[in-house]
């Protein structure tokens, strides 16, 4: 595979980047000259809200566009600056006349429709905590996180609401209020509910930004579990600090500019870098509100003059899938950087950038934990197809291993694997697990966070991926990275997608088993089995090769677009599937 050095001068010209001297910025960079650009203070009185809508709008960007809004039929609503805040203050007053205490959750179960903005930024305003949750969720897996979030009110759209919740309501009696947003003409609303668009009419367009500090808890987001129950992570109203910052530094993203970040808001990218982040920047933005299809993306990026894109690595290979060809269809005279997250990125895909859009893509590294990104590619500097990218400007990230006596020691070795550490504390670190604070000390080892991701770190500091501490396969004395194997079989042409996992052999220990999803056309015979058994073999040794392949017509994907190899190698050995909640097309 290429791993040629991208370099800048492949890329637009570099005049008017954020960040155009990675070693400067490094020198440079501190969080309390972050807070000051985006607040113009240093004192620790922080609410999101007033740092995405009070201050823009006091800038005068009220009347600039904030977002648009594309329904299935191309139908397009354009809110303003000054339309989310009416909006948003218009929330918070509603959540005041129904007496919902200040620090008490709200949920929403909804798509990328208008009146997420008015609750997730009215929510904020008023001082209460917001819990986005992914609206494809069935209701067990609803029904575990408004339990576990003691969530209060609960704003969704009548179907969601009597397909998802109207069964379990009995069990959440903590649920004081269910607010629904209409989606068909009027009707008698479920027994229990509310109208929202009523009371948004009836509440007052005044309203003051509560005064929150730095650590009150802004956001409640939920990660799967590999087994038990999903992990509640709480995220600050500091986290709009380094999501700002990281907006300008990482995504390039300058005021005024159009900006489409394509993941759900029921993710954590969805709210920190489909909302606050370039918000926070005074970007405009964009919001699909259908799911994937390659030629609707097409003409959305073209249309719309897309000049910033955000999306996610299983997007861009189904875009390869589709064919380079139909990319070509198009014009993109607007855009200007591409960048991926969610999970890793292979070497081919960021090549392929260059290939559709004459642009590489750009990877990023982070967790809902971190509330922001750590690592990345960045818009001005060479890009290393296949690499994690570099620590960006504020964060100290290392490789390590676990010492003897309980201490990590940094690995300085560019050829030896170790655990991602990151120093605290960040803006937008993560405050706890909500009700296991063991497992959040757990998180911390020796004054560092530890990640959990495996990678090494090459002399100039770009991150290689290798996986999951628990994904890495040991076979015959190697240490084999999932994602390395993964990325060796995407160079075949027939390969669409591939996920690997280790299976128990009584000789090696274990032995690699890759099951690959095939490109558009291309039928899955004996004779292609062996075909990308010996590529594979060519390019990573017999000792590394996969031993065996299976052929997949979909890998099962969590909703935000990352192979479930732990649900693979459990089906594989007949163990439990653990919590499935978050499994594509599971309800």
């Amino acid at each position: 595979m290429s791993t040629r050095a991208i370099h800048k001068a492949d890329a637009p010209d570099a005049i008017g980047h954020y960040l155009r001297d990675y070693d400067e910025a490094r020198r440079t960079f501190d969080w309390t000259a972050a807070r000051h650009a985006l607040t113009g203070r240093t004192d620790p009185v922080l609410n999101i809200a007033a740092e995405v809508l009070d201050r823009p709008i006091a800038q005068g960007r009220g009347t600039q566009r904030a977002a648009r809004f594309i329904d299935r039929h191309w139908n397009r609503i354009d809110l303003t600056y000054a339309d989310l805040q009416r909006g948003a203050r218009r929330f918070a007053n509603v959540l005041r006349r129904l007496e919902v205490e200040r620090g008490a959750v709200v949920a929403t179960l909804l798509g990328r429709v208008p009146e997420l903005f008015t609750v997730a930024l009215g929510t904020l305003a008023a001082g209460n905590v917001l819990s986005a949750l992914f609206s494809a969720f069935g209701p067990e897996p609803l029904k575990t996180r408004l339990q576990l979030g003691h969530v209060r009110v609960l704003v969704t759209t009548e179907a969601l609401y009597r397909r998802k919740v109207a069964g379990i309501r009995e069990f959440l009696p903590q649920l004081r209020h269910v607010l629904i947003v209409r989606e068909a003409p009027p009707r008698e609303l479920p027994p229990g509910t509310l109208d929202l668009a009523a009371l948004l009419r009836m509440a007052a367009e005044t309203f003051e930004t509560v005064a929150t500090g730095d650590a009150d808890v802004a956001l409640l987001h939920f990660t799967s579990g590999t087994t038990g129950k999903p992990k509640g992570v709480t995220l600050p109203h500091a986290a709009v600090i380094a999501q700002h910052a990281t907006s300008r530094l990482v995504l390039d993203l300058h005021p005024g500019e159009t900006y489409w970040c394509t993941a759900d808001p029921g993710w954590v990218t969805g709210i920190a870098y489909g909302l606050i982040g370039p918000l926070a920047c005074g970007a405009s933005l964009i919001v699909d509100r259908e799911e994937f299809e390659p030629e609707r993306w097409y003409r959305i990026l073209a249309e719309e003059r897309v000049e910033v894109w955000y999306t996610a690595p299983t997007a861009i290979r189904m875009l390869m899938k589709a064919g380079t060809a139909l990319a070509r269809t198009r014009q993109f005279p607007a855009l200007r950087h591409l960048a991926s997250v969610g999970e890793p990125l292979n070497a081919e895909a960021v090549t392929w950038g260059v290939d559709a859009f004459g642009l590489p893509f750009h990877d990023t590294w982070w967790q809902t934990e971190t509330g922001s990104i750590m690592i990345a590619n960045f818009a001005a500097c060479e890009v290393l197809p296949g690499s994690m990218g570099r620590a960006i400007p504020g964060i100290e990230a290392r490789v390590v291993r676990h010492a003897a006596d309980g201490t990590l020691e940094p690995i300085e070795s560019a050829d030896e694997v170790g655990e991602i550490a990151l120093r605290p504390a960040w803006p937008s670190m993560f405050t706890s697990y909500l009700e296991n604070p063991e497992r959040y000390a757990a998180a911390f080892v020796d004054g560092w966070y530890l990640a959990g991701d495996l990678a090494r770190r090459d002399a100039n500091g770009y991150f290689w991926f290798i996986g999951r501490a628990d994904d890495v396969i040991k076979s015959a004395g190697h240490l084999i990275s999932p994602f390395e194997l993964e990325s060796a079989l995407m160079t075949h042409p027939a390969v669409a997608q591939v996920a690997v996992i280790g299976l128990p052999d009584p000789i090696a220990g274990q032995a690699v088993k890759a099951f690959v999803e095939l490109r558009s056309g291309v039928v899955a015979t004996e004779d292609l089995r062996s075909q990308i058994l010996g590529h594979a073999r060519r390019l990573l040794g017999a000792a590394v090769a996969p031993r065996e392949i299976a052929f997949s017509d979909a890998l099962p994907r969590t909703r935000s677009g990352k192979i479930m190899r732990r649900l693979l190698r459990a089906r594989e050995l007949g163990l439990p599937e653990g919590d499935l909640s978050t499994l594509e097309g599971k309800e």
